[in-house]
């Protein structure tokens, strides 16, 4: 049986106004059985749909629920509240995504790094893992890490972009790594070279859809049946079977958040 997880995707009306179910089902229909579906913007609205799909379709969907640091400055008391109240149900598998971009500079960097920290915070009294959203800021975000104390709940780095070393760092604080469309192009050359070194049981796939779609799908809107590109990529960086590659990053997904999608409709 050859099955797949989609390890990050979002799903919110904005990106599919068709609505997810018809999204989920063209993935359903190339055999991704599982979708860890992350509800973040400038308002809890996306959150509150993740865990609304992930409680309507529990053998397929968990959440995620938090603050993408380019909304860091939407954050409040009473945000906070909601988001920890939410972190708490059995739908929401991690705190995420959360992190530092300093690429957009969307929300003030020292605002991105007080919330980063306020968030980790919030995962270890719900007792969740996250998911890490990293961009132009690798020393920050190993920082804060370290001194917020994630590697008592662990996670995931998503949409890996990074090099190496900051992968070892990583894996050392007990986060997997999870590769998106970024490691089909041609540019790739150092998440690439991740790809094909790291441990076989801390790795993931995902879309980070609607955006980055993976080679030969560039300029398309991205969509959870497209990881199977992303899937195959790191198969062949890996040396190995599509097969293997497939069981056993859904496995590792399955693991790091605490979810064992359904088994059935799962095709050959």
């Amino acid at each position: 049986m050859l099955s797949l997880a989609d390890a990050h995707c979002h799903l919110d009306p904005v990106y599919f106004p068709e609505g997810p179910d018809a999204v989920m089902q063209r993935a359903l229909d190339t055999g991704v059985v599982g979708f860890v579906v992350v509800g973040v913007g400038d308002t809890l609205g996306p959150a509150r749909e993740a865990v609304a799909l992930a409680r309507r379709i529990p053998d397929r969907v968990c959440a995620c629920v938090g603050i993408h640091p380019h909304d860091a400055a939407t954050w409040s008391e009473s945000v906070q509240a909601e988001l920890h109240e939410l972190a708490r149900t059995s739908e929401v598998a991690a705190v995420g995504e959360i992190g530092l971009d300093y690429h957009y500079d969307h929300s003030p960097r020292p605002v991105q790094r007080d919330v980063f920290a306020r968030l980790i915070g919030l995962a270890r009294e719900a007792g969740k893992p996250i998911v890490v959203h990293t961009r132009e800021a690798a020393a920050d975000t190993l920082a804060i890490l370290e001194s917020e104390g994630a590697r008592e709940v662990g996670g995931i780095v998503h949409c890996f972009s990074e090099d190496k070393a900051f992968a070892e760092r990583a894996l050392d604080l007990g986060f997997d790594l999870s590769f998106s469309g970024i490691v089909t192009f041609k540019s790739a050359r150092a998440v690439q070279e991740v790809a094909g070194w790291a441990p076989p049981n801390r790795i993931l796939v995902e879309t980070d859809s609607p955006y980055l779609a993976p080679v030969p799908m560039r300029g398309k809107p991205c969509e959870p049946a497209m990881v199977w590109h992303t899937a195959r990529r790191v198969a062949e960086l890996r040396r190995t079977a599509l097969e293997e590659l497939a069981a056993v990053t859904l496995a590792n997904t399955e693991r790091r958040f605490g979810k064992v999608f359904a088994q059935s409709s799962r095709r050959s």
